[in-house]
């Protein structure tokens, strides 16, 4: 080689490195716009994925079990009494008519319009399992006091009480993960968390069957047993949310390094809706109802409040319906409370991994349609074949397994697709806890849906459910079309245009209307 042509390779491979100095300087500079320090910008760009994965794991163990946990809980507290219903609730307190079906719908009257106000509350918390600790051990109170009942009025109080004290968990706990992780780590935690409501269906059976084998224990009914050990069990995990359900990044100290809380911390704010937001906006004087106001008028979270009914109705209505479904293919009380487990488990493990995909591709509408397709395919046979459900056993079983497939995955993946599109804590707090607060609506209409009037048939329910799974269909559908819409609107003006209109200080308080803000997908 000649010295030109050495001459030229240095040249060459200076414009190289000078190439990927100036790249590295851009996403520092991008970075940085973002709110990061120099410090924090650094180290992102110079983090090993694989240790990210690792630090994200070591968080997944902290946090996510005692999160899982909860909600299997919270799940078997609200649902227990479908199976204390063929155990002999009823004829125990003399219910008649749809006294059944108002009893299981005032636990959601209090957990519908208490949520938002809860999440308000849990902001000011800065140890969110104090809050959390006090709603769990005070509802687990209240779940063994139905055990003790002796009308049907003194149960419809204890059911609102529990309601009341459920609703700050759910979408407290959705929160508590939007803390922690990226959008594109969410759904898969979600789906674990959510994993232990279908764990709970299938438990609850197993669990019931064996309870109520007490029954004449301390001269209490088998059903009044289910309420009492659930009720303690609760209370056991209330105490322990005092002592190990994680907090926050910062608060984190004794399990996590100094660089590693820097690094959650820097990649929670390095996400694209961290370019309108500003966490400082929490302590505003009136930034609550700033936010308010901004959430009700929010047109996603409608559309997002319909695809979680699309859930909800099916599943809230199949959940407190199931045991009594299979008693009417012909089994047993305990053969029915078993046969509620198997739905279940495809449920929880359809959840995964759906959510799994969904979080590999960072696309969320086909796994929240193809679910909900499955379940209006299933609700239609079943609508079909109740009529005929002793002969048709198998078919319709068959179906219920699909039911619960198809239902699982669709709220994870709403939940997610929700805090990923809310920019700053404050919004994206009472913003998802309106989306749920609306959604679980769908609580109260499958608490009347499947009347015991029309068994075996079901008309009511199967028809309502079915048109619900339809409307979130196309719900899901329309809100990716807005996405879109509004992302390729603002994708006309360039970042320096953006910022010449407008001052930092006015995109901050635009947060996801921000010009510079874009839709998740």
């Amino acid at each position: 080689m000649t010295s030109a042509q050495q001459g030229d390779s240095a040249d060459d491979a200076g414009s190289v490195e000078k190439g990927r100095a100036g790249v590295a300087v851009e996403h520092l500079e991008q970075a940085m716009r973002v709110g990061l320090s120099r410090e924090e910008a650094q180290l992102l760009h110079d983090l090993d994925p694989k240790e990210q994965a690792r630090i994200f794991r070591k968080i997944d163990f902290h946090l996510v079990p005692m999160l899982m946990l909860l909600y299997l809980i919270a799940n078997l507290d609200r649902a227990n009494i479908g199976n204390a219903k063929i155990e002999g609730l009823e004829k125990s307190l003399k219910m008649t008519g749809t006294d059944y079906n108002v009893v299981t719908m005032m636990f959601f009257i209090p957990y519908i319009l208490l949520e938002v106000p809860s999440n308000s509350i849990l902001l000011k918390f800065k140890r969110p399992s104090t809050y959390i600790g006090l709603l769990v051990t005070s509802w687990g109170i209240v779940m063994a006091c139905h055990g003790v009942v002796s009308s049907y009025a003194t149960l419809i109080v204890c059911r609102i009480l529990l309601g009341a004290l459920e609703a700050g968990f759910f979408p407290g706990a959705v929160f508590l993960l939007s803390q922690w992780y990226p959008p594109n780590m969410t759904q898969f935690r979600m789906s674990l968390m959510y994993v232990a409501a279908a764990i709970s269906g299938a438990f609850s059976g197993l669990l019931a069957a064996g309870i109520a084998k007490m029954s004449g224990t301390g001269g209490y009914e088998g059903w009044r047993w289910i309420f009492i050990i659930e009720g303690i069990a609760t209370v056991a995990a209330g105490v322990l949310c005092f002592l190990i359900l994680p907090d926050s990044p910062s608060l984190s100290g004794k399990w996590l390094k100094a660089e590693e809380i820097m690094v959650v911390n820097a990649r929670d704010r390095s996400t694209e809706e961290a370019i309108a937001t500003n966490d400082n906006a929490v302590k505003t004087k009136n930034v609550k109802w700033t936010v308010l106001f901004s959430v009700l008028t929010d047109w996603q979270l409608y559309l997002q409040a319909l695809i979680f009914m699309s859930s909800a109705v099916p599943n809230y209505a199949l959940k407190f319906s199931m045991p009594q479904i299979i008693l009417n293919m012909g089994f047993t009380n305990t053969q029915a409370q078993l046969l509620t487990a198997p739905p279940y488990i495809l449920g929880a493990i359809s959840a995964v991994l759906t959510s799994t995909l969904a979080d590999r591709f960072t696309w969320r509408l086909p796994f929240i349609v193809g679910p909900q397709a499955l379940v209006a395919l299933s609700y239609a046979v079943l609508f079909a074949k109740s009529g005929s459900i002793a002969r048709e056993v198998a078919l319709c079983y068959a179906f219920v397994h699909v039911a619960c497939i198809g239902t699982y995955p669709i709220v994870p993946g709403a939940n997610t697709w929700t805090i990923n599109n809310l920019a700053g804590p404050a919004k994206r707090a009472m913003g998802i806890a309106f989306m749920i607060c609306i959604g679980n609506v769908g609580g109260i209409i499958g608490s009347f849906i499947f009347r015991d009037s029309e068994a075996p048939t079901y008309p009511t329910g199967w028809g309502t459910c079915l048109g619900f799974v339809c409307m979130g269909m196309f719900a899901a559908s329309a809100l990716e079309a807005g996405y879109l819409r509004i992302n390729r609107k603002r994708d006309q003006l360039s970042e320096e245009e953006v910022r010449a209109r407008f001052t930092d200080e006015q995109l901050e308080k635009m947060g996801d209307r921000s010009p510079l803000f874009r839709y998740s997908l």
